[in-house]
């Protein structure tokens, strides 16, 4: 069996191990796999997705919908937090999302996101030492294959640690 943690460091430097990992992707998390999100680079700090221009993803005029441009802002920065973060030790859940539309989407286009290792210090692990949750506003801007720039996303994770967790996960 293969292991996730290997197949995510092998996709970082490897086309074929980020196949992998997209295809992996599409099978755990279902309600995405219709979108067709892929992740198309991922490094330690950074993440680029696409959302790609199909019928899936388009509103009643042909452009990317807003709950679909919404849905790959979730996904990318949940993604990039959850692959820095241990998930037998933290849980992750979206609060809020705000989101501002700035240009229709009529082509494939492209989420980035990125932090650091002291971003992720000051604003997560040193404050879970003695707090039991954190909220971490999340910036994550679309742009259109040809540099337009469609929507700004501000989605907001808790971060508590599972032995924190009041409620049973069955």
């Amino acid at each position: 069996m293969l292991n996730p943690d290997k197949i995510l460091q092998k996709a970082k430097t490897s086309p074929f191990y980020r196949r992998i990992l997209n295809w992996s992707l599409a099978r755990m998390i279902p309600f995405n796999k219709p979108h067709g999100f892929k992740i198309v680079e991922i490094s330690d700090f950074r993440i680029k997705t696409i959302i790609p221009y199909k019928r899936s993803n388009f509103n009643h005029i042909r452009g990317l919908h807003a709950c679909s441009l919404a849905t790959i802002s979730e996904f990318t920065t949940g993604f990039l937090l959850i692959s820095n973060l241990d998930m037998k030790r933290y849980r992750l859940i979206m609060p809020r999302l705000e989101m501002d539309y700035h240009y229709q989407g009529k082509m494939d286009s492209f989420a980035e996101f990125s932090i650091s290792q002291a971003w992720l210090d000051e604003n997560i692990i040193t404050p879970l030492k003695t707090q039991d949750a954190v909220v971490v506003p999340c910036e994550v801007k679309i742009h259109d294959a040809q540099g337009n720039h469609l929507t700004t996303g501000k989605i907001f994770w808790q971060i508590k640690s599972w032995d924190k967790v009041k409620t049973k996960v069955s």
